[in-house]
């Protein structure tokens, strides 16, 4: 696993040894979040079910069915007890991850759902999808779609809020293009070309008081970004 450290501009690679290796058989892995205060891992799967592990027992949790499309994106939220989990099928759909029970479930894109995030401090959630839409939901306001973010011309892959200014977010797509957003527009104020190929991955981090940027793409390369 590569770290990123900054020196004057550069950015070097360093290596990081693999603590821990969990082996357990189960459907595609589609994504992977951490619980911010407990050992749990939460996995999606593509049987449209979800898992919590236990990175210190190294035993599953708990398991449970969301439905019958592969699922592509889950998230804790963590101060309300929720996962929320997003699907081929179209919907968000939110549980209470101590019972299980269902909080809500919308019908919230057309096409299948890549991503979600949640903003740091407000009621908010974005969700990313492949009919080229990101949505941003207010869950104090009885779910409401607030915003509609358009602009992309192909599957948006991957969605996430800057750690510096949480009216900000950046998007990543197979259009291969990066996008800024303000939550204040439904319109990008910034827009790169970014790889060659289509782009499948975007998240920030911050080095040496310097935020950048990191970009996966399907032409085989990362990019990090001042």
């Amino acid at each position: 696993m590569h770290g990123f450290k900054s020196h004057n501009s550069t950015v070097e690679f360093g290596i990081m040894c693999c603590k821990k290796i969990f082996i357990q058989k189960s459907e595609r892995v589609k994504s992977i979040d951490l619980h911010p205060t407990e050992p749990w891992v939460l996995l999606g799967l593509y049987s449209g079910n979800v898992s919590i592990w236990n990175s210190h027992s190294q035993v599953t949790e708990k398991t449970f069915e969301t439905g019958k499309s592969p699922v592509r994106t889950a998230k804790f939220i963590a101060h309300k007890e929720w996962i929320v989990v997003g699907s081929d099928d179209g919907f968000l759909r939110v549980y209470n991850y101590n019972n299980m029970e269902s909080v809500v479930e919308l019908k919230a894109h057309t096409d299948f759902i890549r991503s979600v995030v949640m903003h740091p401090s407000l009621p908010y959630i974005l969700s990313a999808s492949d009919d080229k839409l990101i949505k941003l939901w207010d869950w104090e306001n009885g779910w409401e779609c607030t915003k509609t973010f358009q602009g992309h011309e192909h599957y948006v892959m991957q969605i996430a809020f800057s750690p510096r200014d949480v009216n900000v977010f950046t998007s990543a797509s197979l259009d291969c293009t990066i996008k800024m957003w303000n939550l204040g527009s439904s319109s990008s104020h910034l827009s790169i070309v970014g790889h060659s190929k289509g782009l499948n991955s975007i998240e920030f981090f911050e080095t040496d008081e310097k935020l950048h940027f990191v970009t996966g793409s399907d032409d085989y390369t990362a990019k990090v970004w001042d």
